[in-house]
């Protein structure tokens, strides 16, 4: 008798590809860039620096810095044609469709788009990384009828896209939320945007599509979407007094809880306390406390009642909410993530070889070592 092999549930166990980029041990909470734990880098390094890393297998020293940092600036400028699409898009249009479309848009205007050799490949992704957060706020402030700004070449890139969204030069505190963010997502293993990226790269087809792939499985509402979830729930509930009877009756109804639980931590999230540690001290700054207070009460009651932690989904929202001021839009904030995960779906698309993961690196006199100076 010819026995029926059972159907595996997604890739869980399954190996699909061997890298030094990120590690991610679910069972413990723990993440790690190119040997670096998460915590060595959070709040020492910024996004660029991370993105040297990522790219180059090291921290980069102050000259590979401002190198990199003078290379995404000049790499903002969107292509003509592409403005004038996104000038075109129904003011009601999903951000995350906006930023596929717009991405998919920009190979038309790349003459070395089907171009896959490493060293163009690289440049591609640097390109990518420099250009979606400006057709993010782009989009934002043609949806608003607003004047489609330049970008500041003095400004990093978590600053300037503040400035983009906002129109003004943005606070420290903002920058330092936002440039967190960036650092936290920068990558994460073999989530589901990065694989659908690698999927598509592997057909031998071109950076554009790869991740424009990507950014289509992102937007789902298991994976990045999550975070539109999370501001959604907590703009229904309102107030921090109403918290307890919202979720009693959710899961009295077995409703899912977005932004609580995850498919791989175990454990609490090794970001999390990060970014609710950056929210904290922003709500204090500008004094609106309410979002992380019914953040809180929601994670202590999930807890509680579920054993289930806040993922970093949940706490990464009401950190954006606050850097983009409480009644910021929602799907502003919604669209940070496609900058801080371009990174983990580009280290798909490049192609880049498998090798040993490092030793992990140690901290010397509160500077990473091998850092910039």
């Amino acid at each position: 008798m010819t026995t029926v092999p059972t159907p595996a549930k997604g890739l869980e166990g399954v190996v699909a590809a061997a890298t030094r980029l990120s590690d991610v041990r679910g069972d413990i909470g723990q993440l790690i860039y190119c040997g670096y734990d998460i915590n060595e880098l959070a709040g020492k390094v910024t996004f660029e620096e991370v993105v040297h890393l990522l790219h180059h297998d090291h921290l980069p020293n102050r000259q590979e810095l401002e190198e990199l940092k003078g290379l995404l600036a000049v790499k903002r400028e969107l292509p003509k044609g592409v403005v004038n699409i996104i000038k075109t898009f129904p003011k009601d249009t999903p951000p995350m469709h906006a930023i596929r479309t717009a991405v998919s848009a920009l190979g038309c205007f790349d003459p070395e788009a089907d171009n896959n050799s490493m060293d163009e490949n690289r440049l591609k992704a640097l390109r990518l990384i420099a250009r979606i957060p400006m057709i993010t706020a782009y989009f934002h402030r043609h949806r608003q009828g607003k004047s489609l700004l330049p970008p500041d070449p003095s400004m990093g890139e978590a600053a300037n896209f503040l400035y983009l969204i906002d129109g003004e030069k943005p606070s420290a505190e903002k920058i330092k939320t936002l440039d967190m963010c960036y650092v936290l997502h920068a990558d994460h293993g073999m989530n589901a945007s990065t694989f659908s990226a690698r999927v598509t790269i592997a057909t031998l087809s071109d950076m554009y599509s790869a991740i424009t792939s990507a950014i289509g499985t992102l937007k789902g509402p298991l994976h990045g979407g999550a975070n539109e979830g999370v501001i959604k729930m907590l703009q229904e509930i309102g107030s921090l007094d109403r918290v307890d009877d919202y979720i009693a009756e959710a899961l009295a109804q077995k409703k899912k809880i977005m932004g609580i639980g995850h498919r791989v931590y175990k454990t609490l999230d090794p970001r999390a306390p990060h970014l609710k540690r950056m929210a904290q001290i922003l709500s204090a700054k500008i004094g609106e406390p309410k979002w992380i207070q019914m953040s809180e009460r929601i994670a202590e009651l999930m807890l509680n009642e579920k054993n289930l932690h806040a993922n970093v989904e949940f706490l990464f929202r009401h950190g954006l909410l606050l850097a983009r001021h409480s009644d910021g839009p929602v799907h502003a904030d919604l669209c940070h993530l496609a900058n801080g995960r371009l990174d983990c779906s580009r280290a798909g698309a490049t192609g880049r070889q498998p090798v040993d993961p490092p030793a992990k690196p140690v901290l010397r006199s509160g500077r990473i070592e091998g850092g910039a100076d």
